[in-house]
């Protein structure tokens, strides 16, 4: 693959961005949110939290992978000519860059957090008082939970499981002045309370983390022995499940592998930078962790947990709430779903406007009368999920409930596994799809009888039906009853349940089946008109790109004067502003309050981009190997006249004219923030908590377009 993508002219290291370094490069863009002055205190430390979640998982699995690699010597060059050695080798080059920000960031932040009275300490810095109130705490709700272990030929190292956080010890007997050095380990318990307030006062709170308190009741834990060093480390293992295809029961075979998976081989650990070296050199020995996995935190092991302070009254520490707005189209039909969407399809822009509406479509559907079947998909949600549970109303009412759960969904597995065993007690009928291929694609399908005959109400969404996921994710849900997209979904769900490949689609495009065609044949399209002279534009949003032969496309059509606008929050492994290879090419980032989710794809056809005539997709589907060849995804068209503007004319204007939150990839590879200036100050998040949709508003709201300007 890697040779048929290659030019003649330019190697595949110019001509593509490594995927890991650049996923490494949006959690640094994520993490710099921690050290934007311009948003509420605590909200950064909560940027800080998430990007130190997102590299443990980075870790669990792409780190892993490579790991695995090398061990099984495979001789696997990346699309931009790395061996696995290499790559791993600039992954953690990087990693230590990337802590080592993260570390300063967190000094920044606790200078800030100083002058709100806000105050890390530990146990010597408390006073009289707080230490009673401390000594009360860690007797009643912290030494109950703890298993103190001295390491001896009795009492071998612990096996610390994934994600496992411990504090070690050294220790000497007491009353015995050369007494042979001891060490202790406590495995911190992951339901426990990482950071404690200990202050009564309402105007100051001052934390306290753990691993400090145990340190400091050592004599309690240990009674017979003296401390004399302590320290806490953490470590992460393979987390990554391989999919058998011979796996008979699927189900089974998850069940054992999330067993292995907590007891998969350590790729990181993270130690105290001021660690004692002989504590140190005990754990290494104990674990067999590599010098490379070594990652030393000058603030605390395990920043993932520094979110715990950010519960606060104080509204000035926190992003203003925001409720969502209902859809004001409903109202016009007394919040019957089936006659709105009857008289006009629309989307709904989440998490501006309301999740619930999702929920309330299938709640009618379950309730309904004359509605006789339902059939959806389910990739990562939640067990109590609404919409779980008026699937299993719906089939405890009698009607045919059909359940798409994907179970290989990662990280999610066990929580699907679960849900899929409560909703076929219910009634409803579970389908697990495909072994090799995960259905990712977001569907509901409802069959209502009518006086007409029977007619399917059709959503499709672009993100997960997950509840509060969609709180802080920017997706779109699409209703429609047409009858071309109603009979392609019927098929798309015969597909999954019955491994029927569909022929003749009219509307969506699914993948593997059609989807990678589909769109390389709309970039073509640019091309011609490029070559003709007509104007050739594309507008996409995603959140990552890629694969090589899509990046290869894009590439081609830069070269033939097509101008492409990227939105892509995350992993794109295309190089921006190349000359002669991507001079067309704008790749932006949007980092902020919500998390960039929808994928859209704008193909000019003929007209300048936004225009009515645009060719215009919503979906699931990024622009990765997987999403194109290795899993079920649906694009759908969008062809009525106001879902259209409001796509093209409203979403992606809104987010090609952003500034505030934008990072622009140049052609070194780095990104860089956009400069904000009174004359090109805009945030797309803000004009849509302001602002209605456009197919969504009713008959009585009037809306002011953004207008399509340069970011140059």
């Amino acid at each position: 693959m890697l040779k048929q993508a290659a030019s003649k002219n330019i190697n595949p290291e110019s001509k593509y961005i490594n995927r890991e370094l650049s996923w490494l490069k949006f959690n640094l863009r994520v993490l710099s949110e921690a050290s934007n002055k311009k948003i509420p205190l605590l909200e950064r430390v909560r940027f800080l939290s998430i990007a130190a979640n997102n590299l443990d998982e980075f870790f669990m699995v792409r780190v892993a992978a490579i790991y695995n690699q090398i061990k099984e010597n495979l001789a696997i060059l990346t699309h931009d000519g790395l061996t696995p050695e290499q790559q791993l080798e600039k992954i953690v080059l990087d990693t230590k860059k990337l802590l080592a920000k993260s570390n300063e960031i967190f000094t920044n932040l606790k200078t800030d957090l100083i002058k709100e009275s806000i105050l890390f300490v530990i146990y010597k810095d408390l006073n009289a008082n707080e230490k009673v109130r401390l000594n009360n705490i860690f007797l009643e709700n912290i030494l109950p939970v703890l298993t103190p272990l001295i390491i001896d030929p009795s009492h071998p190292f612990p096996f610390i499981p994934n994600g496992g956080h411990f504090l070690v010890m050294s220790l000497k007997k007491r009353k015995k002045n050369k007494s042979k050095k001891v060490f202790s380990l406590i495995l911190i318990p992951k339901k426990i309370q990482r950071f404690i307030d200990i202050s009564n006062k309402k105007d100051v709170r001052k934390y306290i983390s753990t691993e400090n308190i145990m340190s400091a009741y050592a004599h309690i834990l240990f009674p017979d022995y003296q401390l004399i060093n302590s320290g806490s480390a953490r470590i992460i293992r393979d987390s990554e499940i391989a999919i058998e295809e011979e796996a008979e029961d699927l189900v089974l075979y998850l069940e054992k592998a999330l067993k292995k998976r907590k007891r998969g081989k350590v790729v990181k650990m993270e130690i105290q930078s001021d660690m004692d070296e002989d504590l140190k050199k005990f754990i290494i020995k104990n674990l067999e962790v590599k010098k490379n996995q070594i990652y030393e935190m000058q603030g605390f092991v395990g920043m993932h947990q520094i979110d715990e302070i950010c519960k606060t009254d104080n509204l000035n520490y926190v992003f203003k709430p925001y409720n969502p707005r209902q859809l004001e189209r409903l109202k016009d039909y007394q919040y019957n779903f089936f006659d709105a969407i009857k008289a006009k399809e629309f989307i709904v822009h989440h998490p501006y406007e309301t999740f619930d509406s999702v929920i309330q479509f299938l709640n009618q559907a379950a309730e309904d009368p004359n509605v006789i079947a339902i059939k959806q998909t389910l990739y990562r949600t939640t067990v109590d999920s609404p919409i779980v549970k008026a699937l299993t109303q719906a089939a405890e009412n009698g009607k045919s409930v059909t359940a798409v759960v994907e179970i290989k969904a990662r990280f999610d597995e066990e929580k699907n596994i679960t849900l899929a065993h409560l909703l076929e007690k219910s009634g409803v009928q579970v389908v697990y799809g495909f072994v090799k291929l995960k259905t990712h694609a977001k569907s509901s399908l409802v069959i209502r009888k009518e006086k007409t005959g029977l007619t399917a109400y059709i959503h499709i969404g672009t993100g997960n039906y997950h509840p509060i996921n969609a709180k802080i994710y920017t997706d779109l849900s699409f209703f429609s009853c047409d009858k071309l997209i109603a009979k392609d979904v019927e098929n798309f769900f015969n597909y999954v349940t019955g491994y029927s490949e569909p022929k003749n689609l009219k509307k969506i495009i699914l993948s593997p089946v059609s989807l990678r065609k589909k769109l390389t044949d709309c970039i073509n399209q640019e091309i011609k008109n490029a070559k003709l002279g007509k104007p050739a534009e594309i507008w996409a949003k995603m959140n990552s790109l890629v694969d090589p032969a899509m990046i290869d496309k894009l590439y081609e059509a830069s070269k033939a004067g097509v101008k492409i606008h990227l939105f892509v929050r995350g992993i794109c492994c295309l190089r921006a502003g190349i000359p002669g290879l991507s001079d067309n090419i704008v790749v932006k980032s949007i980092i902020g309050r919500f998390l960039e989710h929808s994928r859209i794809y704008c193909f000019a056809k003929g007209y300048s981009i936004p225009n009515p005539k645009n060719l215009v997709f919503v979906g699931s589907a990024d622009l990765m190997s997987r999403n194109l060849d290795r899993r079920i995804e649906i694009l759908v068209p969008i062809t009525n006249q106001t879902v259209h503007e409001q796509v093209v004319m409203q979403i992606m204007a809104a987010n090609y004219k952003d500034t505030m939150n934008s990072w622009i990839l140049n052609k070194d590879n780095n990104y860089v923030k956009v400069k904000v200036n009174k004359f090109n100050k805009f945030s797309a998040h803000e004009y849509f908590m302001n602002n209605p949709s456009l197919s969504g508003r009713g008959k009585s709201r009037k809306l002011q377009m953004p207008k399509k300007i340069s970011i140059n």
